[in-house]
């Protein structure tokens, strides 16, 4: 197997590993309260498995899609290693603030998916590459300028991928996150600036 494809691999092999034990776990009587990360907090590890496990084979396989597309092209420009640490701290920050906004307006809360993580991939991707800054250098609209563009951005990617029962906020925060990551090129472990992964960024 190519070298550059190994991380996007592990991942989808861990996110059909823990959809296999969601399903081993509920026959057995274990919901998905051991798996989410919801209200109240009682299960700790919940915040690590919230990333990986899904409510259902369509959730998973949606968003396994949206990793291929994503991951073939973000592990060019990085180590698995922090390919992996992106993934999984892009979908823990994403998710606990999903968490925390519902528990402040006092709605009980269950999240869980890779979708904070894939939407900080996808930022991380628009924002990182050659095009994005061409278009940057060229407008002066200065820092607060580019804060503002960057948060339109989040939220007209968030409407887009709006739908009922989906974790918008997680969705926001994990595109906004992989956007500013994607600026500062936290993936490139050494890349010279202007490349992703080594290569001209496209």
């Amino acid at each position: 197997m190519p070298r550059s494809r190994r991380a996007t691999v592990d991942l989808l092999v861990v996110l059909a590993a823990v959809f296999g034990l969601q399903q081993v776990a509920g026959a057995v009587g274990f919901g998905i309260e051991w798996f989410a990360l919801a209200t109240p907090v009682r299960r700790p590890w919940t915040l690590v498995t919230t990333v990986y496990a899904h409510a259902s084979l369509g959730h998973l396989l949606a968003n396994a899609v949206g990793f291929v597309l994503v991951g073939l092209v973000l592990e060019r420009s990085t180590s698995r290693i922090r390919f992996h640490a992106f993934v999984l701290a892009t979908g823990m920050v994403s998710a606990g603030v999903e968490f925390l906004v519902g528990a402040a307006l006092g709605t009980p809360v269950a999240v869980l998916g890779a979708s904070g993580a894939l939407l900080a991939g996808f930022g991380y991707l628009l924002a990182g590459n050659r095009l994005a800054e061409g278009v940057l250098a060229r407008i002066e609209i200065g820092r607060r300028g580019s804060v503002a563009l960057l948060l339109g951005v989040a939220a007209a990617v968030t409407l887009l991928t709006a739908g009922p029962g989906v974790a918008v906020v997680a969705h926001f925060v994990g595109f906004a996150i992989g956007a500013v990551a994607g600026r500062v090129g936290v993936l490139q472990g050494g890349s010279r600036p202007g490349t992703v992964g080594g290569v001209p960024r496209q």
